[in-house]
């Protein structure tokens, strides 16, 4: 027993062990600052293109294809890699141990300035995007190239900092620790390993106090004691978990055989693609009185917060523009637009069953959604009850958000991320050798030719 205590007390008194202790503290707060930096950069980008469209609605017709191009052109020009959420990269990112070069394409500093500044940009210009999926990339990428710089050992840099540095992005951004550790174990990790725990629930407590500093102590929609009545209201859970199953299986099907199908078509000519999605968003909002440009949130927290009635082509609106965002190939995530359109389904459902309460239909509407898009039903039912600060409608959402995850996955067998990872796991040196090989043969083959001749 005493040599164990000796080496715990030689252990903890290490300068080495201290140095790796001091780095993950402070990256931790750093991604705190920079996720709630971001928080506020975002909602100045929508205030501003607020104003811009109160001069005249069709003016997004012209700026919003315009500055999806620019968005674009500088994603392909300047900062390779910083494309859609982020959320794809990060997975990719813990899923490349025997694929060269991954971590170093899309975990980089340069990368995670990137992201911040041009989902500012694409939020500027009308996209239906969120800044919360970006956060996850940006919190990895900072955590990651710290741990390179200190070169810490393997383990770590295999999927601690990566770990730690997307759940402390998550918290930051939506002001939920909790959401953040349950995220990064149902999405991210997969498997809770002991000798990463420790370094996740620290990144994630530091980068949670950081955002409460400075943004102070806040919930994301505001506070809401909304609850089911008798089990006779609980009819609404089938019918929300089945509706936000299917519609956001359905996203998340169009996002991935979408950007499958574009993705030639993006190479090419990426800018053609950036155009069109930007004018498909741009009329969609003009189709919507101006309500699906954005993050969605001031929509979403007018529904959840006020009972607000927003137009019942709300959610449609929302997935067709949040659809074209992100098939535009900008940096952006689908979080907070996903959230919106759950509220807006929600509240659609609510006018079916006007005995029950609209505001808890409205939650479940969000959770449902939500859960069908990204099939992590943990995350949202966790998530969506840290931001409204609801405990008395937990077991209606785990039931809404389960029903919703089965509903989903006939829609969409694929979980939508792990389908996107795949895309950045493909290593540019064999794709090139690939390419060469195959310019060989087809430049042997009139020799062969020659020779039958």
């Amino acid at each position: 027993m005493q040599p164990q205590l000796l080496r715990s007390k030689k252990t903890f008194l290490s300068i080495a062990a201290w140095k790796v202790r001091l780095t993950l503290w402070g990256g931790a707060l750093l991604v705190g600052l920079v996720a709630t930096f971001f928080a506020e950069a975002s909602e100045r980008a929508n205030r501003l293109f607020t104003s811009l469209i109160a001069l005249s609605p069709f003016l997004p017709l012209l700026v919003t294809p315009l500055g999806l191009m620019a968005v674009a052109w500088l994603t392909n020009k300047f900062f390779p890699g910083a494309q859609g959420s982020g959320i794809p990269q990060t997975l990719a990112a813990l899923e490349s141990r025997t694929i060269e070069g991954v971590r170093e394409r899309v975990l980089t500093l340069r990368i995670a300035a990137g992201k911040v500044l041009l989902t500012f940009i694409g939020l500027l210009s009308g996209a239906s995007i969120g800044r919360e999926g970006p956060s996850v990339h940006v919190g990895a990428a900072m955590m990651h190239s710290a741990g390179s710089w200190m070169k810490f050992p393997p383990h770590y840099m295999e999927r601690a900092l990566i770990l730690s540095g997307g759940a402390a992005g998550v918290a930051a951004a939506f002001n939920t620790p909790l959401a953040g550790i349950v995220f990064a174990i149902e999405e991210m990790g997969r498997s809770f390993e002991e000798r990463t725990n420790g370094v996740m629930l620290t990144a994630v407590i530091l980068a949670g106090i950081t955002s409460l500093i400075v943004l102070g102590n806040y919930n994301y929609f505001g506070t809401t004691t909304a609850e089911l009545g008798g089990f006779h209201d609980w009819v609404v859970i089938p019918v929300c978990g089945i509706a936000g199953g299917l519609l956001g299986g359905a996203f998340s099907q169009t996002l991935i055989i979408g950007s499958r199908k574009l993705a030639p078509l993006m190479r090419a000519k990426p800018l053609h693609v950036a155009g069109v999605c930007g004018f498909v968003v741009a009329l969609v909002g003009l189709l919507s009185g101006n309500l699906s440009y954005g993050t969605g949130y001031a929509e979403a927290n007018a529904i959840v917060s006020t009972g607000a009635s927003p137009e019942p082509l709300y959610p449609l609106y929302k997935f067709l523009a949040s659809a074209a965002s992100y098939l535009s190939g900008i940096p952006g995530g689908i979080f907070a637009p996903s959230l919106a359109t759950g509220a807006g389904l929600g509240a659609d459902v609510a006018s079916w069953f006007p005995g029950v309460s609209a505001a808890a239909i409205t939650i479940l509407g969000m959770v449902a959604y939500f859960t069908g898009v990204v099939q992590a039903p943990i995350t949202a039912f966790v998530i969506v009850m840290e931001m409204t600060d609801n405990h008395n409608i937990l077991l209606p959402l785990m039931a809404t958000a389960f029903i919703a995850n089965a509903v989903s996955k006939i829609v969409c067998p694929e979980p939508i991320y792990r389908a996107l990872a795949s895309a950045f796991l493909s290593s540019p040196h064999r794709e090139r050798e690939s390419s060469e090989s195959e310019t060989a043969n087809t430049e042997k083959k009139p020799e062969r030719a020659d020779m039958v001749k």
